[in-house]
């Protein structure tokens, strides 16, 4: 845990006791404050309770006594429109503020020299999977790392800070590179990954991460920011006080990436961008490099990543190009298949080479990745009916619940036998009609199921109702087509019209492919 200073002897209310809230609570606690705890849901409270902490109906309390109110992501901040606590925070000039900010406010605490590094991941789609690789290249690079935030474990119940003051000498971003008098923080400290929200990204102010990244911005959550320009405000207010010795990383495959990118270089900030894309102006700024010549490059002649411009390449976004200059090629990476996940192994080459990785070890680490579950994970395979050397895989990308993402799983195979459906989002897959060629079939589910069929048209389809029956007819079309066949769960929905979340709806899947006898996949 990290316990939080600044609030010794004060009262602070926690509103909101899930997993970030009551994590709060007990790292507040630590760090001496009183916290005071309500939640709408018994159950919360009773929680609350059990752990000794003094719970009080924030609706009646007197809040001119509170140092802070710790939000809960979950409520709103701005929109539809304020929570309760909220108003009544502001009414009585009460901070508001969530866990990435207390975070922050620890971290803040200590000497400069003593601070533990921090990544910080945002973005609309791949968040998740660029911050699990950045920790994996990390660690198989001998770093000590902690992952946590919006993923996996709340951030505040991470272990504590680094204190040591031990560091080895500050050295250059990359040997030989047009900045290699740029210092940057050798590796001798833990280093904290965090993947962070829109939502806790709104409740922050002095949040100032040593590489921040910002993966695309595509639109979701509308309801909660007012708009896209609420929520594009609150995915970048991760650069809102970085400073020049901060690295910056954006995702320029949309224009709100570019328009970050602006913005940061009129406050002459470092900045790199990724993109997929290969536009003349990107590949060939100065008229140096032929793009025929990027894959001839020696991987040692690694390139700079400030103010610089990392390109991917090929028809697969499986090669890595920086500057003109070949990184690798990502083939072998059997976890990280598709531009996208190019995308996100570009984030974290540059990632650890800014906290002083080598080329080497970075590599080595995207090599070795195994993936996380839901997320471009092939669970199973089955040989094919018509011809026993060819099989079907079976890939379970759950975590796709908006079009964005799913877009990325159809780019990633030549055809698929598409499982979609559940709750949609605004549009549906409206904006997937350009990948409807590649798709031999679609079986259909969930509540969106009638509305994506009409959006098919002419695309064979089929509703199948539930995942189960999807994933049986699904495979019997992919065996019965000859060839090798990939059987793709990429939802473009959120879940909760039949499972729980997008774990559940991932777990049916497996469970259903493993139930027709496929064998299953095992991830090194």
């Amino acid at each position: 845990m990290i316990p939080v200073p600044g609030y010794e002897g004060r009262r602070v209310a926690v509103f909101g006791l899930g997993r970030s809230g009551i994590t709060a609570a007990r790292a507040l606690k630590a760090g001496g404050a009183l916290p005071i705890l309500w939640d709408d849901g018994v159950s919360g409270r009773m929680q609350a309770e059990a752990e000794g902490f003094v719970v009080e109906d924030l609706t009646t309390a007197d809040w001119s006594g509170f140092a802070a109110l710790v939000l809960s992501p979950g409520a709103p901040l701005t929109h539809p429109k304020p929570h309760w606590t909220v108003d009544k925070a502001r009414a009585a000039a009460v901070p508001v503020l969530g866990d990435i900010e207390l975070f922050a406010q620890a971290l803040a605490a200590l000497p400069a020299e003593a601070r533990s590094r921090v990544v910080a991941i945002t973005g609309t789609n791949g968040k998740s999977t660029t911050t699990a690789l950045i920790g994996w290249v990390l660690k198989q690079a001998g770093l000590t790392v902690h992952i946590g935030g919006n993923i996996g474990i709340g951030v505040l119940a991470l272990p504590a800070l680094t204190f040591s003051a031990e560091r080895g000498p500050p050295g250059p971003l990359l040997s030989g590179s047009p900045t290699a008098d740029l210092e940057v923080r050798a590796p001798a400290q833990a280093v904290y990954v965090i993947e962070v929200s829109s939502y806790q990204l709104d409740l922050t102010t002095r949040f100032a991460p040593d590489v921040a990244i910002l993966t695309n911005i595509s639109p979701d959550h509308l309801d909660r920011h007012g708009g896209m320009e609420g929520y594009v405000a609150a995915k970048t207010r991760l650069f809102q006080v970085m400073s020049p010795d901060k690295v910056a990383l954006i995702g320029v495959d949309d224009d709100w990436g570019w328009t970050t990118v602006n913005a940061l270089n009129a406050r002459r900030l470092r900045v790199s961008t990724i993109t997929t894309r290969t536009p003349p102006a990107l590949i060939d700024p100065t008229g140096g490099v032929p793009v025929a010549e990027l894959a001839t490059r020696l991987p040692d002649q690694t390139p700079a990543f400030e103010a610089g411009r990392f390109i991917i390449l090929d028809a697969t976004g499986g090669r890595l190009v920086a500057d003109g200059v070949a990184i690798t090629d990502l083939a072998p990476a059997r976890s990280l298949p598709g531009r996208h996940n190019a995308q996100n192994a570009a984030f974290a080459y540059a990632a650890a080479r800014a906290l002083g990785v080598s080329h080497e070890a970075a590599v080595a680490g995207l090599m070795t990745f195994p993936g996380l579950a839901h997320r471009m994970e092939t669970v199973g395979q089955l040989d094919g009916q018509t011809d026993q050397a060819s099989t079907v895989k079976f890939v379970n990308d759950s975590k796709a619940t908006n079009a964005d993402a799913a877009r990325q799983a159809l780019m990633s195979y030549p055809t698929s036998f598409w499982i979609t459906g559940g709750r949609a989002k605004d549009g549906g897959i409206e904006d997937l009609r350009d990948l409807f060629p590649r798709v031999a079939k679609a079986y259909l589910i969930g509540e969106a199921a009638a509305d994506f069929a009409a959006t098919l048209g002419d695309t064979p389809h089929v509703i199948a109702g539930d995942m189960a029956t999807a994933v049986a007819l699904a495979a019997a079309d992919a065996r019965a087509a000859g060839g090798d066949q990939v059987v793709l769960l990429s939802p473009a929905c959120a879940s909760f019209d039949q499972f729980p979340d997008f774990e559940v709806r991932g777990e049916a899947f497996r469970q259903a492919v493993l139930n027709l006898g496929a064998t299953p996949s095992v991830h090194d």
